[in-house]
């Protein structure tokens, strides 16, 4: 579906509950702000904005506990 990513999530009340940052492609994003979010029976899905004003789609494969990015959009 996408290219796998390293994530770094807030774990509040549950683990990898939001993600804070993500490596890509040898760059780091850090996550300024979760702009949507839904979830389905296989997957979380997260549209995030960076600090550089990208939004970008990462999902959470529950099944095999990895992260994709879906969508890549830059400012």
């Amino acid at each position: 579906m996408g290219e796998r990513v390293r994530v770094t999530c807030y774990a509040g009340y549950k683990a990898d509950e939001r993600p804070t940052a993500f490596i890509w492609r040898d760059r780091t994003f850090t996550v300024t702000g979760v702009l949507d979010r839904w979830y389905d029976r296989d997957g979380n899905y997260f549209m995030v904005q960076v600090e550089d004003g990208g939004r970008h789609l990462l999902r959470h494969d529950l099944n095999e506990d990895l992260w994709e990015l879906v969508l890549l959009r830059e400012e």
